[in-house]
Formats: structure tokens, C-alpha cells, sequence
């Protein structure tokens, strides 16, 4: 039984060319990068070519890209350094974002008591754009976090719209970016945004490594001590091979983007046209105009087959997901459709479906034809 992978928004394979890059790293660059002896050195080289490497692509300085673990590490942090650092007496946000925001600011606003603007989302799962210019009238010290790209529906944030907000009320602007770095273009030089995250593996490179971008002149204090790593802002010896495996995965993307987008995008065109004739009333989560790689989807079936839809899909060797997986072991409903749709609707098995460049039309030919089994 051959296995078919729609689950790209949770992780991506890895490229066969960032392994042999990773693996080049292991055998022969294998200094610590602070060390002053020449293995040290290549090590370092390594690192900072790929800082500038990233950095090139995103269109900023390379000393504006920190590495971290995680797009998780890098959200609390920043999150954390905001209001523990910068002044941020308030955050505008949303409860659709990733729970590694929310949950964050969630803590913050136990622990210092800031005040927390949560968004009207609406049916289509965009924010209120109006909402968000009146409340930054209020010029209190504000950080602005929204994502890009939702995870789950896959809705798509105006970056630009939100920063020149943020940049005309003097609001700090975070945004995740964890699902459209290395799948879209960002220019840096044009997005009026004082942070974002990335993390390798979504983007066919390494679990573990990922970075952030701190706007030059933005002040931000470590999160974690014990080292002068990475400018002295983030202690703790840098994982060289996942670095160099990140920068040659992000390299790759950006490189193959034109053709593997249009790929995906036809792609996931073909797949809404094949459910739409097997399933009529099919419902589209946040629309169709969502981004190229996400397809949320609403079965017109019963609430009783929810709970098992996973399940018999995995047994039949196909991966998808409701949600995100950083919260697959739960059996509550996802808490971004939670924020759109009807409780009624709630109940219906939900699914979404994330492509790569991987992915064929025979696979989603048999993805429905199990869906229709059903």
C-alpha cells in the first residue's frame, strides 16, 4: 500500500540535497562555531554564511536574523521580551492564532496584567480591519500579533495593511510567518514589521531550527542565559548542521517557488473541483480564496463519523489532519473553527488537506474515493 502525505501544514519532507548538506556539515564541520581554532572557524563561517544566505532571501541585514529552536520559541520570546522589556502595556491579537501566541499571551496577561484586544473574526475567517485601526487610535504601548498564514484554514493576513497601521500608531507589528516563509515572497524592506518566525521543517528542512527577525534598532533582551551566542541575545552552542540544512532548505524553496507553486495551486484547483462533484454540498472552511498549499473542508456527513474519519483514512495509508498538530491528541473541536463556525457545524468532520510539491493527482483520486467509501 503506497502512503499518500496531505499533511504538509504540520511538516514537510525534507529535500534529499538539504540531508547531504546536513550530513556534509556532520563529517567534516563539526566545531563548536565560538571556538577560536580552526575548526571553530569553519564551523562559524558555516553559520554566518547561512545567516546571510536567509537573510538575502528575506530582503534584510543578516544581523537581523537570530536562530532559535523553533517558531515556538521564537513567538514566546518575542511575545515575552514585548512586554517584559520594550513597555508593551497592550496586544492585539486574535483567537485563531497558533497556540504558540495565544497561549503566550494568555500567561502575560496572568503574570503582568497587561491588557489583551482579541479581533472579531469573522465567517470567512479574516480579521476586522476597521476593528483593528480603532483600537490602535488608543496610543497606549501596543504589539500588533497576527499571523500570516493560518494554519488551519490557510486565510492570508495583509501584511502590508496591518503594518502600515501598526507603523502609523507607533504599535510594534509581530507577525507568524511559520507557514509562508519559503512558500510566498517577503520583502522585508517593504513590510513595515518589527518581528516575524520561521522554522525549517516547514519548508522542507530539519525539525529543531528556526529563526527569527528582529527589526534593526528594535530592542530585545535573551530569553535564555548562559552564553554570548547569537550576538549575545540567544546562550547556547548553535546547532551548525540544522542551520546550514535550514539555509540550503529555504535556498531550494525560493529557487523552485514559481514552478512548485503553480503546481500546488493547480493541484489544490483539482481537488476542490473533484470533491465539489463527489460531495455537492461540501463547504469550503474560510472560503476559497485561501493560501495555495491549505485546503480546509467541511464533509456533508454525519456528526457520529467524526471521531473516526482520521482513523479509517490512516488505515488506509493517508495522512491529513483537523487541525493542528500540535494539538492532534485532542478531542476538542479545533479552536480556530471554533471562531467560525456554527455549533451545528462543529460537529461535522472537518479536514484539512496541505499539499507540497510532492503531491499528484492520483493521490487525491484515491483521497476521495476513500472519502466516498465512507
Amino acid at each position: 500500500m503506497n502512503k499518500i502525505y496531505l499533511d504538509n501544514a504540520s511538516t514537510t519532507p525534507i529535500r534529499p540535497e538539504v540531508i547531504q548538506v546536513m550530513a556534509n556539515v556532520m563529517q567534516t564541520e563539526f566545531g563548536n562555531p565560538s571556538s577560536t581554532h580552526s575548526f571553530g572557524r569553519g564551523a562559524k563561517v558555516i553559520l554566518e554564511s547561512a545567516r546571510k544566505s536567509i537573510a538575502k532571501h528575506l530582503n534584510c541585514s543578516a544581523q537581523e536574523i537570530i536562530f532559535t529552536s523553533s517558531g515556538t520559541e521564537a513567538n514566546n520570546w518575542i511575545l515575552r521580551n514585548a512586554v517584559a522589556k520594550m513597555g508593551v502595556k497592550r496586544i492585539i491579537s486574535t483567537k485563531i492564532e497558533h497556540h504558540a501566541v495565544l497561549y503566550p499571551i494568555l500567561e502575560l496577561q496572568k503574570e503582568f496584567g497587561i491588557e489583551v484586544e482579541f479581533l472579531t473574526i469573522f465567517p470567512n475567517g479574516h480579521i476586522d480591519y476597521l476593528q483593528l485601526a480603532t483600537l490602535l487610535e488608543d496610543t497606549k504601548p501596543t504589539l500588533v500579533s497576527l499571523m500570516h498564514v493560518n494554519n488551519e484554514t490557510g486565510v492570508v493576513l495583509d501584511l502590508n495593511r496591518v503594518g502600515e497601521l501598526c507603523k502609523s500608531a507607533n504599535a510594534y507589528f509581530h507577525s507568524d510567518t511559520v507557514q509562508s516563509i519559503g512558500k510566498t515572497e517577503i520583502d522585508l524592506q517593504e513590510i513595515k514589521v518589527d518581528f516575524l518566525v520561521a522554522s525549517a521543517h516547514k519548508f522542507n528542512g530539519p525539525k529543531g531550527i528556526g529563526f527569527t527577525f528582529v527589526k534593526k534598532n528594535t530592542i530585545i533582551s535573551p530569553m535564555i542565559f548562559g552564553g554570548e551566542q547569537e550576538k549575545g541575545l540567544r546562550a547556547g552552542t548553535e546547532a551548525v548542521h540544522q542551520i546550514a540544512g535550514m539555509a540550503k532548505a529555504l535556498e531550494m524553496a525560493y529557487h523552485h517557488l514559481d514552478t512548485e507553486r503553480s503546481a500546488i495551486f493547480e493541484l489544490k484547483k483539482y481537488t476542490i473541483e473533484k470533491l465539489a462533484q463527489q460531495f455537492p454540498s461540501i463547504k469550503f472552511n474560510g472560503g476559497l480564496e485561501t493560501f495555495y498549499s491549505i485546503l480546509n473542508i467541511q464533509l456533508p456527513f454525519a456528526p457520529e463519523k467524526t471521531t473516526m474519519i482520521l482513523f479509517e483514512l490512516d488505515m488506509k495509508g493517508i495522512a491529513a489532519s483537523r487541525g493542528s498538530a500540535c494539538q492532534s491528541g485532542s478531542i476538542k473541536p479545533s479552536h480556530v473553527l471554533a471562531e467560525i463556525l456554527s455549533e451545528d457545524e462543529l460537529k461535522k468532520p472537518s479536514l484539512r488537506i496541505s499539499f507540497n510539491h510532492q503531491n499528484t493527482k492520483e493521490e487525491i483520486d484515491y483521497f476521495i474515493s476513500c472519502l466516498a467509501a465512507m
